[in-house]
């Protein structure tokens, strides 16, 4: 079975060589989405809750663009700056989630200056 790329609709292509998100069979994964703006790519949100609400959209788009939603999603993992980010960035991620809630790790990383967080997914569609 084939692999797939996909790009949501009025994304702007990565400038290096990944895809936003891949399908194989049943299977999707959605590439780490940071919060850049998809059209412009410039970094949307100064606050963690700012950004964390453009990174769920982003992974929402890229899932949608292969066929999956929200309630697909087996797993996502979360990537912080700071442990301190933790507590504003759950509630936003919260509002974009349904139950049963999937699994989720959080690690804590250095992004690019500017970037406070990042989320993959990986999710199966029936």
């Amino acid at each position: 079975m084939p692999r797939t790329a996909y790009l949501p609709d009025g994304t702007r292509p990565p400038a290096v060589p990944l895809s936003p998100g891949v399908r194989k069979g049943n299977i999707v994964q959605v590439a780490g989405q940071v919060a850049f703006h998809p059209a412009t790519n410039e970094i949307v949100g100064e606050t963690v809750a700012e950004q964390t609400r453009q990174v769920m959209t982003n992974v929402l788009a890229v899932l949608a663009a292969a066929g999956a939603t929200e309630a697909d999603v087996v797993m996502f993992r979360v990537y912080l700056t700071d442990v301190a980010h933790f507590g504003e960035m759950n509630e936003v991620y919260e509002e974009f989630l349904s139950e049963p809630y999937p699994a989720c790790t959080t690690v804590y990383v250095g992004l690019p200056p500017g970037l406070l967080v990042e989320i993959d997914a990986l999710a199966v569609v029936d």
